[in-house]
């Protein structure tokens, strides 16, 4: 696709343009494809480490005294607990519990740092603008400013370490380092596996991404790794079973319909917006559909996102992600389906443009 059709560029496109990088669009984003061999990216991106440019996602801030108290009474997870360069997954809902966007929010010293879906941020801000009287709070797009670099797989922190940042790689899910680079600047590293395995997202000054990338690459190679574009990371995504949204959540989905309220839902903190219907949801029982993985049976038509599923000749639910994996030995597939058929073991029929085809509930993740 070409570049002028984009409403967000990469900020690196001509540096992954001469890496022989192939280019689509997600929300109006624009994002690498693939270098060439999706099928070897996704293979390093599992067994060793794979570099990916995530620049396409949002990224903005939230400085001032407020800026605490204002975010966490517009998310599902306690912001207030967060500890100094500690973070947490959380979602923003409407006052009907629907959500609106997911969202990873860092509490750096002197600011909270929010990294969403592309196509996300803008209609956050203006959210939490609305929701700003007298409060000391400035909400600041950053992703002009910052750039967002990630190693993924098994190797990932061999990878950073080989970099000699001036900081202990942090161990805990969702744990930030800070480094005061020299020469690329404030760099600041986030614990974070999107893909299942060991992963860590790099915040790097807008000047300094050319550089740190070019350093990344050069240690994922010593590490038998590569460069990887969103193929070989949407398919490792949905083999680890984890919903994106924009995919498997969108705003007609409550957070316990995709499963994500083990991760992003604080029954114990104060008020937010939506709480009361996302308190009620689990008070009086579950939720009429939910996100399941599904394994499609061999040697019929493969189904697309968004095909219909049913049982018995009943319409039950529909398709949100499907890929191919060697991996999980077949077509797997994210899905809705209503609670009284959900259970795993279940047998559906995936009714595709081709055909019909079985379709069988299974566990997550598929390898």
């Amino acid at each position: 696709m070409a570049r002028e059709r984009m409403n967000q560029a990469l900020a690196l496109h001509e540096a992954h343009e001469a890496l022989g990088a192939t280019f689509m669009e997600v929300a109006g984003a624009e994002v690498v494809r693939h270098y060439g061999d999706a099928t070897a990216e996704h293979r390093a991106l599992t067994t060793s480490a794979a570099v990916l440019d995530l620049g396409f996602r949002g990224r903005f801030c939230l400085t001032g005294s407020d800026r605490v108290r204002l975010l966490h009474g517009q998310v599902t997870q306690d912001v207030q607990g967060l500890g100094r360069l500690r973070g947490c997954y959380a979602a923003f809902v409407t006052n009907k519990g629907k959500m609106q966007a997911d969202a990873f929010v860092y509490a750096l010293p002197d600011e909270l740092l929010v990294d969403v879906e592309p196509g996300r941020a803008g209609l956050l801000l203006g959210r939490l603008e609305h929701y700003i009287v007298a409060d000391d709070v400035q909400c600041i797009d950053v992703s002009p400013h910052y750039g967002l670099l990630s190693v993924q797989g098994p190797r990932a922190g061999a990878v950073l370490s080989r970099l000699g940042l001036g900081v202990e790689l942090p161990s805990l899910p969702l744990a930030m380092a800070h480094d005061a680079d020299p020469v690329m600047g404030d760099i600041y590293v986030a614990n974070l596996p999107r893909a299942g395995a060991a992963g860590f997202d790099v915040f790097v000054p807008a000047g300094s991404q050319a550089m740190l990338l070019d350093k990344m690459v050069a240690a994922a190679r010593d590490e038998g790794g590569r460069l990887a574009g969103w193929e070989a990371l949407e398919l490792a995504r949905i083999e680890a079973g984890i919903p994106r949204f924009g995919a498997d959540m969108d705003e007609s989905n409550l957070p316990p319909e995709a499963g994500i309220e083990g991760r992003a839902v604080s029954y114990t903190k104060g008020c937010y917006i939506g709480q009361e219907v996302i308190a009620r949801v689990r008070t009086y029982g579950q939720v009429a559909k939910a996100l399941r993985g599904l394994r499609v049976d061999a040697g019929g038509p493969t189904p697309a996102a968004g095909d219909r599923l049913l049982k018995d000749g009943k319409d039950v639910g529909y398709l949100t992600s499907v890929a191919r994996s060697d991996r999980a030995g077949g077509v797997i597939a994210l899905g809705y389906v209503r609670r009284e058929c959900n259970a795993l073991g279940t047998v559906l029929q995936a009714r595709s443009a081709s055909g019909d085809v079985g379709a069988v509930v299974v566990p997550l993740p598929f390898a």
